[in-house]
């Protein structure tokens, strides 16, 4: 049975797990850019290498990251649900949760677009 406590502790994963994202994401740039760089001022083969190595390890945890926030969301939703379900609907966990899944969404369909 759901708890406010396990509510909490959901919210809170999700909020690490959007911002965990956002930095992968960011990284991802930031090695695209170095790479990019790298490849101009004709750097020497192997230390290429070894960046573009850095940068497809970047790009793989992006989706990796994306599925676990994707599962949290999830997550979060039933235990809102069930804790709802159980006339337990007010207070501050509650609406913290609500605004952590909207943001959540919108994060999603802004990352799509």
């Amino acid at each position: 049975m759901a708890s406010v406590r396990y509510l909490k502790i959901k919210t809170s994963t999700c909020k690490r797990l959007v911002k965990e994202l956002s930095s992968y994401e960011k990284e991802v740039q930031r090695e695209s850019a170095k790479t990019a760089h790298m490849k101009e001022k004709g750097a020497d083969p192997y230390d290429l290498k070894q960046q573009e190595n850095v940068l497809a390890e970047s790009r793989m945890m992006v989706p990796d990251c994306r599925k676990r926030l994707e599962a949290a969301l999830e997550d979060l939703k039933g235990t809102l649900v069930e804790l709802e379900e159980t006339d337990e609907k007010e207070g501050p966990e509650f609406e913290e949760a609500r605004i952590i899944i909207t943001d959540v969404e919108k994060f999603f369909e802004s990352s799509e677009v």
